[in-house]
Parts: C-alpha cells; structure tokens; sequence
C-alpha cells in the first residue's frame, strides 16, 4: 500500500513551497523595498504606506522668506516693511490734500476777482 505522504512526495512539496517563498521574497524585495532605497538614494522622500517617492521642497522657496531667518525675524521684518509703505502713502495722500487745498484756494481767488 501507498502512502499519500512518502517522503520522496513530502520533499517535493517542501522544495515546491520553499521555492514559492523565496520567489515572493524576491519579488517583495523588488517591488516593495528597493523602490524606496533608489528614491532615498537621489536623495527624495519615500513614503512607505503609499509607495510615493516625492522631491523634498526647500522652506524658503515656498515662504520666500531667506534661509536661516526664522519666522518672527521675517514677520518683523514684513511689518517694518508695511509700516514703511503705510508711511509713504500717507504721505503721499498728504501731497494730495496739500495740493487739492491749493487749487481749491487758487480757484477761490479768481472767482472773488
């Protein structure tokens, strides 16, 4: 009588599942890992949850603000800006009144003659 699981049978089904998981650790390997070590290696992010390789963005390109100026410096320096800028079209609006008030009084001293 035969046995279902004779050795020559049992060592045949090791080899043939020994050889699946070894192929699905090569795959695992080229699917799974090596894209996040080539994306790390140019120097990119790699998400591992979504399998995304993404360009890091540098800060300053973004806040236009320049490298090594952290964020209250820069907003000092954006408000001394505003506060000049407001000065300047105050200024100007000044100029304006100044001049509108001397063409009103001009107009005031030929009507009167």
């Amino acid at each position: 009588m035969k046995r279902f699981l004779s050795f020559p049978r049992l060592s045949m089904i090791f080899l043939g599942v020994f050889g699946v998981m070894l192929a699905g650790i090569f795959v695992l390997q080229a699917v799974w890992v090596s894209p996040g070590e080539r994306c790390e290696a140019r120097g990119d992010w790699y998400d591992i949850e979504t399998r995304t390789c993404a360009t890091p963005i540098y800060l300053p390109d973004i806040t236009g603000r320049p490298a090594g100026v952290s964020r209250a410096e820069a907003s000092d320096a954006k408000n001394r800006e505003l506060i000049q800028l407001e000065a300047q079209a105050a200024e100007q609006r000044r100029a304006v009144d100044a001049a509108v008030a001397q063409q009103r009084q001009e107009l005031k001293a030929r009507e009167g003659l």
